[in-house]
């Protein structure tokens, strides 16, 4: 028996910090397309891990139940990277209230219950939770505390107060920083700790269909107006993450950290006036 890493979502993001963190560890990776899951759990066999891919939906409970029994069946699960989700290019209003918030509230509850004592994880959120605009201290505690399968009841997540794929993404972003925070008093009882990191632009195939869709020239256009002028890269995400993840973080929980080269100060009180 080993313990686990359970890392859901197998793109660039999540495999970065998976081999930053998972030497000598199982890492089951799960993906709501298996055959992404199976070239991830390749590449990362065929360099020294310890992988196997598998099948999971993020917006179904009882998919992602069904993927926490079966990384428990090779041990305690002691590591949690979720990077799964959907892009505003990607997918209508809907599907990314579904996948990326209720999912990831749905996975932080369940995986809660089952990370093992001093365990610890991260969740890949977004820039663009920070820069939409300010929601009131009741919307946040909403979606911070709002029974996960009343999520999608509250007024300001009907689709029709939302304006777009956008405002949604942003909105799904603001409610994974905020259900962080509430989670990590959960994880706490068991010494557990959880953490989210919102990165800007980082170069991945999710990233080139933003450059490549109605918002390219925008995307563009912040990239030459922040701070750092460049995209970010996957390796510079799972620098924070091993911090976070490591003994090095260990009173760190709770927390939201913005890697975005500076693009939200740039919006905010710079050139790029978001």
């Amino acid at each position: 028996m080993k313990n686990v890493m359970l890392l859901t979502g197998a793109g660039q993001i999540g495999m970065a910090i998976a081999r930053r963190m998972g030497y000598g560890m199982k890492i089951v990776i799960g993906d709501k397309k298996r055959e992404n899951a199976q070239v991830v759990a390749k590449i990362m066999n065929d360099a020294g891990f310890d992988a196997v891919p598998e099948e999971m939906d993020l917006s179904d409970r009882s998919s992602i139940r069904s993927i926490i029994a079966k990384a428990q069946k090779y041990g305690d699960i002691s590591m949690m990277v979720n990077a799964a989700g959907v892009s505003p290019s990607q997918a209508p209003i809907e599907a990314i209230l579904k996948v990326d918030l209720y999912g990831t509230a749905v996975l932080l509850e369940e995986v809660g219950g089952a990370i093992a004592p001093g365990g610890v994880g991260v969740t890949i959120s977004s820039q663009s939770g920070h820069r939409m605009k300010q929601l009131t201290p009741e919307e946040d505690e909403q979606l911070a505390c709002t029974p996960t399968e009343k999520l999608l009841e509250l007024p300001l997540l009907r689709p029709e107060n939302i304006r777009d794929t956008l405002h949604a993404y942003q909105l799904a972003k603001r409610c994974n920083e905020k259900r962080v925070m509430a989670e990590s008093v959960r994880w706490g009882e068991k010494r557990a700790r959880i953490n989210s990191i919102s990165p800007g632009i980082i170069v991945t195939p999710l990233a080139m269909d933003e450059l490549n869709g109605p918002r390219g020239d925008f995307y563009r256009n912040m990239f030459a107006k922040c701070p750092a002028g460049r995209p970010g890269t996957a390796d510079e995400v799972a620098n924070v993450a091993e911090l976070l993840m490591s003994a090095k973080g260990a009173f760190i929980t709770g927390a939201d950290f913005l890697i975005d080269g500076g693009t939200t100060a740039s919006c905010f009180y710079g050139p790029l006036k978001c």
